[in-house]
């Protein structure tokens, strides 16, 4: 499979799993945190499935659409290894959803990051609260989900935190 045709199917498994997530949500409380910001493409869809919602951002640097630029103040920069857990410290309430897009292009490096970062990813998010993003998690604290229809598995990954 060409790195295009790979690419198509990570955002539509992306986009399919972050609809699904606001279906799941509905109208319960919680900010959302987007690890991972990018251009902006998933907080801009972000912000138009949960409109008037607190969205956190986090990573190392951010270079956004100018359509897609967050308030200041919602923007956490650096290693994620670092802002997650200072950020859980002051954390206002649990977050209702997190989205990871972590991977680096580099397979052992990425499930290494999302390793690290699942304690303090589980910590952060509500009972009941959702995780969608690009590489697994691993914390007996989720539980895995189906993925929506369209979704092959292992290409995203979908998770609940248990009560």
């Amino acid at each position: 499979m060409s790195r295009l045709d790979s690419y198509i199917r990570r955002m539509q498994a992306q986009k399919l799993c972050l609809d699904r997530a606001a279906q799941l949500i509905g109208t319960r409380p919680g900010p959302i945190l987007e690890l991972g910001f990018g251009n902006g493409r998933t907080y801009d869809h972000l912000r138009e499935l949960f409109p008037g919602r607190k969205i956190y951002v986090f990573d190392r640097q951010i270079n956004p659409h100018p359509d897609c630029v967050p308030p200041a103040d919602m923007v956490r920069l650096g290693d994620a290894r670092e802002t997650l857990p200072r950020f859980l410290e002051g954390a206002p309430e649990p977050a209702i959803l997190i989205h990871t897009d972590i991977g680096t292009g580099d397979k052992i490096a990425s499930l290494r990051l999302a390793s690290d970062l699942a304690p303090t990813i589980t910590a952060l998010l509500a009972s009941g609260g959702l995780v969608a993003g690009d590489q697994p998690l691993p914390d007996d604290r989720l539980e895995p989900l189906p993925l929506p229809e369209g979704v092959a598995v292992g290409r995203y990954h979908f998770y609940r935190r248990k009560a």
